[in-house]
C-alpha cells in the first residue's frame, strides 16, 4: 500500500491545511501497516469489545467528521491538529490486533501494549508533532492520567460518542 491508498480511504486528510501534517498522518498509517504486517486495513473492526460490523476506517472517519464539525464552531481550537489527531487516534490498533484463525483478535503485542501507547509512538516516529501524538495517547482511558489539551478533549468525546452509539445498537 502507498500514500494514495491512505488518502483514498481517509479523504479527510485533505482538510488539513499544513502539508507536513497531512504527510505525517499518511506516514503514520503506512508505518503502522508495515509494523503490523497489514496489506489491507479496510476490514479491521474498530473494536473487539462489542459485536459490530463497523470497521476501523468507518469509525476513524466518523470521529474525524464529528471533530471537524465541532472544531469549525470552536474557533479557539487548532483545526489542523484536531483533524490530524482524529485521523490517527486509533492507528495503534494495527499493532494491537491481528487476523488469526479466521478472525480478528488481540495480538501478543496488543496484550502487552494498548493502542493509545503504540499509536503515540507511531505518530512521533512518523514525524507528527507532540500535540497530535498527545491526542493519540490521551484519547482513551490512558488519558485520565494526564491533562488533556482542548483538542484531545474533543477527540476523546467524539471517540466515545461513536463507540457508545455503536454499543447501544449492538445490545438490541
Amino acid at each position: 500500500m502507498d500514500e494514495n491508498y491512505i488518502r483514498k480511504i481517509f479523504p479527510e486528510i485533505s482538510e488539513i491545511k499544513n502539508n507536513e501534517l497531512q504527510n505525517g498522518v499518511v506516514k503514520t498509517w503506512l508505518l503502522a501497516m508495515k509494523k503490523g504486517n497489514w496489506n489491507d486495513i479496510e476490514n479491521i473492526p474498530f473494536t473487539l469489545l462489542i459485536s459490530t460490523k463497523k470497521n476501523l476506517i468507518e469509525h476513524t472517519r466518523a470521529v474525524a467528521n464529528m471533530s471537524m464539525a465541532i472544531a469549525r464552531t470552536r474557533r479557539d481550537l487548532d483545526y489542523d491538529v484536531v483533524v490530524a489527531g482524529a485521523l490517527v487516534h486509533d492507528v495503534g490498533k494495527l499493532l494491537e490486533y491481528e487476523f488469526r484463525e479466521g478472525r480478528f483478535v488481540k495480538s501478543r503485542y496488543g496484550e502487552l501494549v494498548r493502542h493509545p501507547v503504540s499509536g503515540y509512538q507511531l505518530a512521533l516516529e512518523a514525524g507528527l508533532p507532540l500535540e497530535v501524538a498527545h491526542i493519540v495517547a490521551a484519547h482513551s482511558e490512558e488519558g485520565e492520567k494526564v491533562k488533556r489539551s482542548a483538542e484531545a478533549i474533543l477527540i476523546h468525546h467524539c471517540d466515545f460518542i461513536d463507540f457508545d452509539i455503536e454499543k447501544s445498537k449492538a445490545g438490541k
